[in-house]
């Protein structure tokens, strides 16, 4: 009986090493994370930014914005906090070289005895066109030519992004959405890179053939025409490009992987946004046309 005795138990402590060795084998070969498999991620899926991390830049998220919007966005929205340092500074540093560019360029044809004339001047009527070239020829110094268009050109870009960005707030509230308007303005932070890419291209223009772009936009279906009307035809068209629809179609995406909406609810409030947005970037234009005919005795600077 000892020896059956002595025989189980042997038996038995060899099993239980064995079911230890195995528990140890298994514990060491298996997956460290319960995430997707290397093999079966697809390779997009790399390019696509991780929005958890902290931080204020996130220069790695712009081409994923632009080649693979849906995700990106919908990784942002995600994020109830300040995203939009990295698109904006990219926006106020592309709009403040075209301006800059552009002030170079009249400074030049200035030099040599040519006027640059803004865009929409042959809408003018003639009378008007006497009295800018007067002024022009007043206002040629180093702060018209660089330093106010620049100045203008930082805030436009930053006053469009907050009104944009107020504008879809309230009208989603509105709508039932529930997203707040920092993501809101998130969104429209990174859905303005089009626009940064309009400012390249437009540079890239000018620098080759070193003149200004006469009709920006659609501008150039305005012809034949002088008035008012004319002028406020050729501010809007000039306004509208594929850089716009462009920018349409990522607010779109954005906001609808935010609030989650019926998809019509937020193409309308997206395209009545747009519309009352460049409605009021039409009113320059036309403030500057009402007081083209004043004369300028001599420039303050």
């Amino acid at each position: 009986m000892c020896v059956v005795a002595w025989t189980i138990t042997i038996a038995v402590k060899r099993q239980a090493r064995d079911m230890t060795m195995f528990t140890v084998f298994q514990n060491r070969f298996k997956p460290q994370s319960q995430g997707k498999d290397p093999m079966t991620t697809s390779i997009g899926d790399s390019y696509i930014p991780d929005a958890s991390p902290p931080g204020r830049w996130h220069f790695n998220w712009i081409l994923p914005a632009l080649l693979q919007p849906r995700q990106t966005f919908e990784r942002i929205v995600t994020l109830d906090r300040g995203l939009a340092s990295t698109p904006l500074l990219l926006l106020v540093l592309a709009a403040l070289g075209a301006a800059l560019l552009s002030g170079s360029i009249k400074e030049a044809a200035m030099a040599a005895g040519q006027q640059q004339l803004p865009p929409g001047f042959e809408f003018y009527p003639p009378e008007m066109q006497a009295q800018f070239q007067q002024a022009l020829s007043a206002t040629s110094g180093p702060v018209f030519v660089y330093v106010l268009p620049a100045a203008m050109a930082v805030l436009g870009a930053v006053i469009s992004w907050l009104l944009v960005g107020w504008l879809l707030h309230l009208l989603l509230t509105l709508m039932g959405g529930r997203s707040s308007s920092r993501q809101t303005l998130n969104v429209v932070a990174w859905a303005s890179l089009p626009f940064v890419v309009r400012h390249l291209v437009r540079i890239g223009a000018m620098l080759s053939s070193e003149q200004l772009i006469a009709y920006p936009g659609l501008s150039g279906f305005v012809t034949g025409q002088t008035g008012n009307s004319a002028i406020f035809a050729a501010a809007l068209l000039g306004l509208v490009d594929i850089y716009l629809l462009w920018h349409v179609a990522l607010l779109v995406l954005g906001l609808n992987a935010g609030d989650h909406l019926a998809r019509i609810k937020v193409w309308m409030v997206v395209l009545l946004t747009n519309v009352l947005v460049l409605l009021a970037r039409t009113l320059p234009p036309l403030v500057a046309a009402q007081f083209s005919d004043l004369t300028i005795i001599r420039p303050f600077f």
